[in-house]
């Protein structure tokens, strides 16, 4: 297999790696300080225009019409309602023993975040109905801008947020993020035919976009790691955890959507999270250190990604 073909088939790990290894390289080389002063505000800039490049290019391929309520959006939300009241009330019962509580309430921190704004692009890639769940991206994250704000203050009495002030800067992060380039999508398909058929004949755009993406997201994460005043022991336990939460999210998800007719869309919304979100949510109302949880389950959600799409080439190939 040659090296491009290599990176094409698992692009995701590539992005994982080369990501945590350049900023290992920064870490560990006193030299490249300077480099890594003059690159961090080009990086800065470069995260969200990715990101935005890459919704972009997703929704110029939506089918509008489409993106409607489906049953297995009401299925998805109640299991993650489920699992937020279930987690919230082991952190009630380990309330006293303070590593213990950061450990569980850095996996709500992974359970109660919205789903991911690109997770349309791995669904496509899967062959799910990127409409569907582009709906869903929608309610979602409206889902957890109200949950968000009204369960965080119950486990943390110190959270200097208030409900609406929480509430406000959520939306306006979503917005950004999410609808401006979902408004800008639509008005391509309207009045800029030509532009959106030209980026919707570049096969997997939006794909290798979000590689981009995951490369200065997977080196972030690494660096919140390295930097984290935790134990190793907290700091593995919360890494395993966090694997043990992607599966069971993964599976009832799928689980759900086998019973609804979206198996692949519905798998996909429940496990895939906003983990940048998330993070924000874990320095605003609990210790920093629950912030690890959020980024090792970018990485554990994205090797799993990964997975799904080798299965997926696999099976097309025996066809």
């Amino acid at each position: 297999m040659s090296i491009i073909r290599f990176i094409k088939n698992w692009t995701l790990p590539v992005a994982i790696a080369v990501g945590s290894l350049v900023y290992l390289i920064f870490y560990w080389v006193p030299q490249l300080d300077t480099v890594g002063n003059i690159m961090g505000p080009v990086i800065d800039a470069v995260f969200p225009m990715a990101v935005f490049l890459t919704l972009f290019s997703t929704f110029c391929r939506v089918d509008f019409h489409q993106m409607k309520p489906h049953r297995w959006h009401v299925g998805v939300l109640v299991a993650q309602m489920l699992l937020v009241a279930i987690n919230c009330w082991i952190v009630f019962l380990v309330d006293a023993v303070p590593e213990q509580k950061i450990l569980w309430e850095s996996v709500l921190t992974c359970i109660i975040g919205p789903t991911a704004s690109a997770s349309p692009v791995v669904t496509g890639k899967l062959g799910g109905n990127i409409n569907t769940m582009t709906a869903f991206v929608v309610i979602s994250s409206l889902t957890s801008a109200v949950m968000i704000p009204a369960v965080f203050p119950l486990l943390e009495h110190t959270a200097h947020v208030d409900f609406w002030s929480a509430f406000a800067i959520i939306l306006e992060k979503v917005a950004i993020v999410l609808v401006l380039p979902l408004i800008l999508g639509w008005l391509v398909q309207h009045y800029a035919k030509r532009l959106c058929q030209w980026i919707v004949s570049i096969p997997d755009l939006s794909f290798y976009l979000w590689s981009v993406s995951l490369c200065i997201t997977s080196g972030v994460t690494v660096r919140n790691i390295v930097h984290s005043q935790a134990t190793l022991t907290l700091l593995v336990m919360i890494a395993v955890l966090s694997l043990i939460l992607c599966f069971v999210q993964f599976l009832v998800g799928r689980g759900i959507g086998r019973h609804l007719g979206e198996e692949i869309n519905s798998g996909q919304a429940l496990f895939q999270k906003n983990t940048a979100l998330s993070i924000w949510v874990a320095y605003m109302y609990l210790n920093p250190v629950a912030s690890v949880g959020a980024g090792c389950y970018v990485l554990w959600q994205n090797i799993i990604n990964s997975l799904e799409l080798w299965e997926y080439r696999r099976k097309n190939l025996d066809k």
